[in-house]
């Protein structure tokens, strides 16, 4: 009895084993034929027998290249402009260089030009001073015959610098309206002075 149950067993075995192989082959010939008739005619040409022409060359229509040829045109201008505004850029950078280095030297050249302005303002200012101290050392009938002879604005800047009790003596000796015309130029000197 084994024996013959291990015949059946392979009997059917072999029954499905075959129906496997069937239903691949219906699937694989249904496939098969459609890749069949997709194939091409003619072989493919191997890479070094490509250089010859095997069928109609590949033209670009007519608007296609027009609009290539504009295509390329742009492109040229854009590269134009490109490099004029690189140069420009360029041009600019070299400019803002040498305006710096102007404002550098400008900057120096104003520095030295204060100091210089400062030490003529200190010498004036010296100079004022000690001729101040001359016409307070003065005797007051001189110097007040020096003063009636001076513009008004000049002998009231000289007053107002004095010590006031050597201003007053030189006031004294004034004529009256040479006295009231410096009075009247040393108390208007600051009424243009803001006061706030």
């Amino acid at each position: 009895m084994s024996r013959h149950r291990r015949r059946a067993g392979r009997g059917t075995l072999f029954i499905i084993a075959g129906l496997l192989v069937g239903s691949a082959l219906i699937r694989i010939g249904d496939g098969a034929g459609q890749a069949f008739a997709r194939a091409p005619e003619k072989p493919v040409p191997a890479a070094s027998d490509r250089t010859v022409a095997t069928g109609p060359e590949c033209t670009t229509p007519e608007d296609l290249r027009a609009m290539l040829e504009a295509f390329g045109e742009r492109d040229a201008r854009l590269s134009e402009r490109e490099a004029a505004l690189d140069d420009r850029m360029q041009a600019l950078r070299v400019a803002d260089a040498e305006i710096t280095a102007r404002l550098t030297e400008l900057e120096a050249a104003e520095a030295a030009l204060r100091e210089t302005i400062a030490l003529a303002d200190s010498a004036a200012e010296t100079d004022v001073d000690r001729l101040t101290r001359v016409y307070e050392a003065m005797k007051p009938k001189q110097a007040s015959a020096l003063f009636e002879q001076m513009d008004p604005a000049f002998a009231a800047g000289f007053l107002g610098r004095m010590r006031p009790d050597a201003a007053a003596e030189i006031m004294a000796g004034l004529s009256p309206e040479a006295a009231h015309l410096f009075s009247v130029v040393l108390a208007g000197r600051n009424a243009e002075v803001p006061r706030e």
